[in-house]
């Protein structure tokens, strides 16, 4: 598969550590400024670490999946022409059109499933031969298809996707308040959660029939648990693995940004749109519209903000609470530190 590389000089990583004051925050790629080179990122949102080591990302705005390999700094398109559209099906994915990339993730057998808003589809690139496929989705936004083949269903506005324990393939079908479930060995579709009524979600109620406002994105722990960020209902829920109930950990509901060092119950997020679970039971949040990343220790259940100052900006680095950022969007703990898609800042940035 044909890659463009080049060398990518800039670099900002952010330290995590148990004392705040070493923490520290740098870019990794980006420069502020909307681009596409090798120095440059436009809008940057999912992050994923491939199976080989490399950090790979949806750049947005550039309708492209982009490699960053981290030993070489070297960047490369793995995805996408640059044009926004729906095209390529069969054939090399770098000559493929993609139309807005929310979200990435790889299966257990390497290859890679892109979620894409716009088109109202996840694709698949095969890595070995560098194709593109559709695996669910026609093109056209609505809602059908449960119990028949994915690729025949239809979607509306998927942003995120996860494996889970079993392999299969869960999507945010945002705009149908549905999270679906794609049966990777049969093909098959069917509604995992979400009744198509953005309400709200009550505490402890089973996933199958109970509302979601807003399904934006999810994240797995070892155990099983998934955690679902609800966009519209600024809020976090656990889906209990063995029981399959819905229990929330963080946010009243309320839109607003309060609640630091208190119970993250009792705590106001807006529009949560990222999440990334860490050894040691932290869930890191991508807390859009406050322009910050926040944790919560869900042993202690108290949040915290870890980087941003809640007011939309770029920067300075290195001090992650005096480090502005713009509409974050992607999260990724990864190699003991927390990756950024500081999507309007035209940033990824690195917290160490």
């Amino acid at each position: 598969m044909k890659m463009l590389t080049g060398f990518v000089p800039a670099i900002v990583l952010i330290t995590l550590s148990t004392h705040p004051a070493v923490a520290a925050v740098s870019t990794l790629i980006g420069n502020g400024i909307a681009g596409f080179s090798d120095i440059q990122v436009n809008n940057p949102y999912g992050l994923v670490l491939g199976p080989d080591g490399a950090l790979y990302f949806c750049d947005l705005d550039n309708q492209r999946i982009r490699r960053l390999d981290l030993a070489t700094r070297r960047v490369a398109t793995i995805a996408g022409n640059g044009e926004r559209g729906y095209r390529g099906d069969g054939g090399p994915a770098v000559n493929a059109a993609l139309n807005m990339p929310h979200e990435l993730r790889f299966d257990s057998r390497g290859d890679l499933y892109i979620a894409e808003r716009d088109n109202h589809v996840v694709r698949k690139v095969d890595m070995k031969s560098g194709v593109i496929s559709t695996v669910a989705g026609t093109g056209t936004a609505g809602f059908g298809g449960d119990g028949g083949p994915g690729v025949k269903a239809l979607l509306r506005q998927p942003h995120s996707i996860i494996f889970d324990r079993n392999g299969d393939l869960l999507i945010c079908d945002i705009g149908n308040q549905r999270i679906r479930r794609l049966h990777l060995g049969t093909g098959v579709i069917e509604t995992y959660a979400g009744t198509g009524e953005a309400k709200p979600t009550r505490e402890g109620s089973a996933v199958a029939g109970t509302p979601l406002k807003g399904p934006r994105t999810l994240a797995s722990a070892p155990n099983g648990d998934l955690y679902l960020a609800l966009r519209e209902g600024n809020a976090i829920y656990r889906i209990d693995a063995k029981t399959q109930t819905l229990h929330r950990v963080a946010g009243t509901g309320e839109q607003g940004y309060a609640g630091d060092g208190g119970a993250a119950l009792n705590a106001k997020l807006a529009g949560p749109k990222g999440l990334a679970y860490a050894p040691g039971d932290i869930l890191y949040i991508a807390d859009t519209e406050n322009h910050a990343i926040r944790s919560v220790n869900l042993k202690t259940g108290v949040i915290t903000t870890v980087l941003g100052t809640g007011v939309r900006g770029d920067g300075p680095e290195a001090d992650p609470l005096g480090c502005k950022l713009s509409r974050p969007h992607g999260v990724l703990f990864a190699n003991g530190a927390l990756y950024v898609a500081d999507s309007e800042a035209h940033r990824i940035r690195v917290l160490r």
